[in-house]
């Protein structure tokens, strides 16, 4: 690999943030003919990438640098790429000798044995590590064996031994044959047909990272094999290569592999419903309907679950692929892995080694796995009926028994196999070759002996026919072809301005940034720089506008581009953080680089609203919010004295708008009356673009209403605009001939019945929901959606637009991106859509989903006849809560305990992407009605919903689905929310109840505080558990009668009683946990960190719960200071703030007497805590106050951080993750990390990055 990098020419793109996305970056540039050399000094470049922007989060790489570890000590091309990319000498860089093993030299020094110690021999250690026990952990409890008996699995070999292809001997054939080439991302296969469709001749062989080689090799095999009265009469090629493969050999068609595995698959079992195929990067599920493709669903950026994932795994468990499945077939307790992904994968199969579990146990718990993955992640089944009665099964993954076996048994269903999984895309290709041919027809196919002569030559260069500049491979031939790749339009192809469809985006992104800037000299103000990032591809009409009329000159920064990212790469302070966000950091940079002292980058949590009926109108909050982050990790804007203009505005409300501005630009002496007058301008402006993309969407839809041509609307976020971003995706639907419409040039056509099952929250994802109303009913269009990768607010929408468009028989077509900028899959998708689209749509119905019952509760009364249940977030708190809401009459129920069953249910309910914390509460729901505990009928949910623009607003949403899917739409949802909405009933609380709630807050604060300081010094073991009994039982009995004055006294009682537990004398590091609410509160959720804390030796430090209500109730006060908050909100924020701080001065007062424990804050404290940091205008989520807990627990003694979140979490982005760099400058002595929680996170990697917090911490 070394060898290869030191003599590369180029460097290509790859996707840094996993091996998995890097694998399918290579494995598409292996098939467009980029060189080994070029790509392995671009897989170096990705890893120091991932180093830079990813691992450092945002904290530059200075000074003496020591290079560890394997890779950096045996490759030095490596180390080259690591020190030009940081810009540093050599003699910044140091390698120690045996740098390789230097982690192992660490732990040895380490091992400092006291003198008591027995020594032993190496042998014997070796003996004893052998001999030790295995440990069982929840990670190694069982799934059920795949076959309960030999018998069994005989049964299941002879009925798969039906499906066999006919055949017939190539060396007894004549005539005309027909070859179907299936070029994949891994493995070249081939299969050669008689007009009859008998099997001739098959090949399989890995393309060993050569395809066109592979591909050579195989047709040679083919030429050799073939009798002198036979002759290939028609060929197609389908799969990765097949534009490389078709152009070098002249293959007579090319054809989506979609349809080449449908052809296949009907053959096998004709009025087929569902086809599975899985290869070596890419997993694909056909939806078929009357012969004829009805959804194409295909895995999307990461290729975990595939072929090459199983071919790793066994690798790295010391077998090959057959014995890695007799293995899996024979295992008796199959280890359950979970699903997420092949990099969290690894750490769950070592600890699973580690709990001593069976090499086949870990075989069969990956396969379980794979399958798990394609029906959970990639199909998205929430029943078997959605199957179908006739299923397919196909690619080289099911040749594997165990795979196949596990796909049953999840799947409930038999399913047919073809005798040939692995050749199934080229057997379609030869079916789809044989009913083209036509008599008289001469094949192109390169013929043998032009073969033996057949040479390619490969080069690469830039592009210089547009701002793309697109890094282009040419592949050239002796044929006289060529095929460029790389490129994102017809002109870097080498066409010209070859004619196609139009194109709306290309119309849009021009006319977005057509705004010229004033001149110097008529620039009074001078100039002001604004990126090219997030929000300004909504707004910058309306911003330059502003700015102009104020006599600024305008700059923008440059077009996006790798070189943009890589600019700010060493800033990102969350390598979580999408794709359109991490550019953000560059564009800064790019500005400051230009010499700009000025730079405008506000942020809006609201657009203006376009639709009256919505819920709402927020910006998802790293749109709003990330100049924060940007503020608080880039050292150059103080190093340049650039001055960042970041201010909070109500963008949706111009009169304030226009104050805020006046107050926000203080610096440039600007009037109130110029300041209304430019707003006036470029509300106007905003008008006058937005009118101009409706018009012109109208336009186009006329023109193919009279042309019979066909469109597809594009949706997305104003920043999929961006061609960095969407990586040419435009173009390839009109190079397909297919129009191009942006969702705002359509949406206002829409009508969308409402109120939506979601909360119509976010302002963009309205759009689409109009949009897809309106496509639902045009016959020649369809919707292609993309979603940036992670993005739980986009995956809410995706499932939202397709129960919209799916009743109106239309696909719904939804495409991940990231920085990946290979096409391959996505072409197929597009591919196959327009297969779809030409065939008969309209023919085929749908029946539409029955409406969900609604119950009536006729009142009070008749809610007291239900069972209320609730989900578990905080054990104490929750108790009480329970006991507050039984003593005024309800029959209420915290589900108390989470099982690993609830999060497997979870999972297929809702999308990876959205909520660790939803799929904990709609699994655990699920399963407890599912349960036979609760008659469904007389059973009612309740929800707590914030009602703002975090993810956790919709979990009533996706609750409702997951009822609806499993039959229990019936089943009543209320919810507890200070903003009502028109999908589900509130629960009523009254002054009484409400008084008691207060009460259960207050009490639970002090317990779990207490607990938590007294409990890791105890002397008697158990006592700190047993007096939390105790008052736990006389906090329910005063709650239920609702005494303030005993409450009060209990309160002392308690600080009495906790403080005469009798400690240990000994001091224990503080670690302090922040982040979202129920990872931070749910032992289930954040894998009982508490016990594993103190069992560490040390003390784990809580904030209280009820700040986060204060926080609530805060943030109505500075809605209408900063925001579009009104009076009457503010009033009854600073009405709550003081009712809760009333009973939290009853503890602070029972707290007072003892110098031991330590009393809350004021949430006005706790406010300007965080103020030196961030606006506390962030209010997503725990928002600010996710900081001012981390400032407060400092100053409280806390050496220690821990930040918990859910993977993805975007508030945390900003107000976690974005502000430790701005912490740790504050309070150096401080160790803070993040870490993501989730329901296939592994377990050792947190625990070992906890280990190694609480290790650095004390040897500081």
């Amino acid at each position: 690999l070394n060898l290869l990098a030191a003599a590369h020419k180029a460097i290509y793109p790859i996707a840094a943030r996993c091996g998995v996305f890097a694998k399918t970056d290579i494995q598409a540039l292996l098939n467009a003919g980029a060189t080994q050399e070029d790509i392995a000094a671009s897989v170096f470049q990705a890893v120091v990438n991932q180093v830079i922007g990813g691992l450092a989060c945002g904290r530059k790489i200075r000074g003496k640098i020591a290079l560890l570890g394997g890779p950096l000590y045996f490759l030095p091309e490596l180390r080259r790429i690591f020190r030009e990319t940081l810009g540093l000498p050599e003699s910044a860089l140091i390698l120690p000798e045996q740098a390789q093993v230097y982690v192992a030299i660490g732990a040895a020094l380490a091992a400092k044995a006291p003198e008591s110690a027995t020594k032993q021999s190496l042998r014997g250690l070796i003996a004893k590590i052998k001999s030790k026990p295995p440990q069982q952990s929840a990670l190694t409890a069982g799934l059920a064996p795949l076959f309960a008996d030999k018998g069994q699995y005989r049964r299941f070999v002879a009925r798969h031994n039906g499906g066999k292809a006919m055949r017939q001997g190539l060396s007894s054939s004549a005539g005309g044959c027909f070859l179907g080439l299936d070029i994949g991302s891994t493995t070249c296969k081939a299969a050669l047909i008689d007009d009859q469709a008998r099997l001739l001749f098959s090949y399989y062989a890995s393309n060993g990272g050569e395809p066109l080689q592979s591909a050579r090799h195989m047709l040679r095999a083919v030429y050799d094999n073939l009798p002198a009265g036979a002759a290939i009469a028609y060929s197609c090629v389908t799969g990765y290569g097949e534009d490389l493969i078709k152009a070098a050999f002249g293959c007579d068609m090319g054809e989506v592999e979609t349809m080449a595995h449908l052809a296949a698959a009907e053959f096998f079992l004709p009025g087929v419903q569902t086809v599975l195929d899985i290869g070596g990067q890419d997993m694909k599920c056909l939806k078929i309907r009357d012969g004829a493709i009805e959804n194409v669903i295909l895995n999307e950026a990461c290729s975990s679950g595939c072929g090459s994932f199983i071919e790793t795994f066994a690798q790295s468990l010391g077998l090959d692929i057959e014995a890695f499945t007799q293995a899996a077939l024979t295992a008796r307790a199959p280890v359950d892995l979970g699903t997420r992904c092949t990099v969290f994968m690894n750490s769950r199969v070592r600890q699973a080694q580690k709990d001593g579990a069976a090499i086949g146990d870990i075989a069969a718990g990956l396969c379980y796995s794979v399958v798990k993955n394609a029906l959970y992640k990639v199909i998205k089944m929430r029943c078997p009926e959605e199957l179908g009665a006739k299923i397919i099964v196909q690619g080289g993954v099911f040749s594997n028994d165990a795979i196949l076996r596990c796909f049953e048994l999840l799947a409930a269903k038999e399913v047919t196999r073809p005798d040939i999984p692995e050749l199934m895309g080229a057997f379609g290709a030869a079916l789809l070759a044989q009913k083209s041919w036509r008599r008289g027809m001469v094949s192109t196919l390169i013929p043998a002996a032009a073969l033996a002569r057949f040479s390619a030559q490969v080069q690469t260069r830039r592009c210089g026919h547009c701002g793309n500049h697109c890094l282009l491979t040419i592949n050239s031939f002796n044929n006289g072809q060529k095929l460029i790749t790389g490129n994102r339009c017809e002109q870097g192809a080498g066409n010209g301005h070859a004619a196609r469809a139009a194109n709306l985006y290309a119309y849009k992104y021009q006319r977005l940034f057509q705004y010229q800037p004033l001149p110097p000299e008529q620039a009074p103000r001078g100039e002001l720089g604004i990126p090219r990032v997030l929000n300004m591809y909504e707004n910058y009409p309306f911003w330059h506008t502003f700015f102009t009329a104020l006599g600024f000159r305008v700059i923008l920064s440059p077009p996006s581009s790798r070189d943009i990212y890589a600019l700010g790469m060493d800033t990102i302070s969350s390598d979580t953080a999408c794709y359109p966000a991490k550019l953000a950091n560059g564009h800064i940079i790019a500005l400051i680089n230009q010499g700009l002292r000025h730079i405008f980058y506000p942020c809006l949590p609201k657009e203006r609203a376009e639709f009256k009926a919505a819920d709402n109108h927020y910006n998802c909050p790293l749109v709003a919010c990330y100049a924060e982050i940007i503020r608080a990790n880039i050292d150059l804007l103080a190093e340049r004295q650039v001055k960042l203009y970041h201010p909070f505005l109500p963008y949706n409300d111009d009169k304030r708008l226009a104050e805020r501005l006046f107050a926000e630009l203080a610096d440039f002496g600007l009037s109130r009356s110029e300041v209304r007058r430019a707003v006036a301008m470029a509300r106007a402006e905003d008008h006058r673009f937005k009118a101009d993309m409706r018009r012109q969407g109208e336009d186009l839809l006329r023109e193919l209403r009279r042309t019979g041509q066909s469109g597809v609307v594009l949706s997305g976020r104003p920043y999929h605009l961006d061609p960095e971003v969407h990586h040419g995706i435009p173009e390839l639907i009109t190079s397909l001939g297919l129009a191009v419409f942006t969702e705002d040039s359509l949406a206002h056509l829409g009508k969308v019945e409402r109120p939506l099952r979601v909360l119509d929250q976010w302002m963009y994802h309205t759009r689409l929901y109009e949009a897809a109303d309106f496509v639902s009913r045009q016959d020649n269009l369809q919707l292609v959606q993309l979603n940036s990768f992670g993005c739980g607010p986009d995956s809410i929408a995706a499932e939202q637009a397709g129960e919209i468009l799916r009743p109106k028989h239309k696909l719904h077509t939804v495409i991940k991106i990231d920085e990946v900028s290979n096409l391959g899959a996505i072409k197929i998708r597009l591919r196959s859509l327009q297969a779809a689209m030409q065939g008969d749509m309209a023919e085929r119905r749908r029946n539409l989903p029955a409406p969900c019952a609604k119950a009536d509760f006729a009142g009070k009364r008749r809610l007291r006849q239900y069972t209320i249940l609730g989900p578990q977030m905080a054990p104490i708190h929750f108790q009480l809560i329970e006991a507050a809401v039984c003593s005024a009459g309800y029959r209420f129920a915290v589900l108390a305990d989470v099982k690993q069953e609830d999060i497997e249910a979870g999972l297929k309910y809702v999308n990876q992407d959205i909520c660790y914390p939803a799929m904990i509460i709609v699994g655990q729901i699920i399963n407890a009605l599912r349960s036979g505990r609760y008659d469904p009928d007389q059973t009612a949910i309740i929800m707590p919903q914030t009602g703002g623009p975090c993810k956790a607003s919709n979990y009533t949403a996706l609750l409702k689905l997951a009822l609806r899917e499993n039959g229990l739409g019936h089943v009543p949802i209320l919810t507890l929310s200070a903003v009502k909405t028109r999908r589900s009933a509130h629960f009523p609380i009254s002054p009484a109840l409400a008084k008691k709630a207060v009460m259960a807050l207050i009490y639970g604060d002090l317990l779990m505080a207490l607990v938590h300081q007294v409990r890791p010094y105890e002397k008697k073991s158990g006592a700190t558990e047993q007096l939390l009994a105790l008052w736990l039982a006389a906090a329910k009995e005063n709650i239920a009668q609702g005494s303030r004055e005993i409450f009060r006294e209990n309160l002392a009682g308690i600080a009495r009683g906790f403080a005469a537990i009798e400690i240990k004398d000994e001091e224990r590091l503080k670690v302090g946990l922040v982040g979202e609410i129920m990872v931070k509160y749910h032992p289930f959720a954040n894998n009982h960190l508490a016990e594993f804390l103190e069992s560490a030796g040390a003390e784990m430090v809580v904030p209280s719960l009820t700040d986060f209500f204060l926080y609530g109730a805060f943030n109505r006060q500075l809605k209408q200071s900063y925001l579009d908050g009104g009076r009457l909100q503010s009033l009854l924020g600073a009405a709550c703030i003081k009712y809760l701080e009333s009973y939290r001065d009853d503890m602070r007062q029972a707290l007072r007497p003892l110098k031991r424990f330590v009393a809350p804050e004021h949430i006005r404290d706790l406010a300007a805590k965080a103020r030196p940091f961030l606006s506390l205008c962030n209010q997503t989520g725990e928002g600010w106050l996710l900081t001012a807990e981390i400032v407060d627990l400092i100053e409280k003694g806390a050496n220690a951080i821990i930040c918990m979140q859910p993977f993805a979490c975007l508030p945390n982005h900003i107000s976690g993750r974005g502000m430790i760099k701005s912490l740790k400058e504050k309070y150096p002595h401080v160790r803070i990390i993040a870490i993501d929680y989730d329901a296939s996170a592994s377990y050792v990697n947190q625990i070992n990055r906890v280990r190694l917090l609480l290790d650095g911490c004390r040897a500081q």
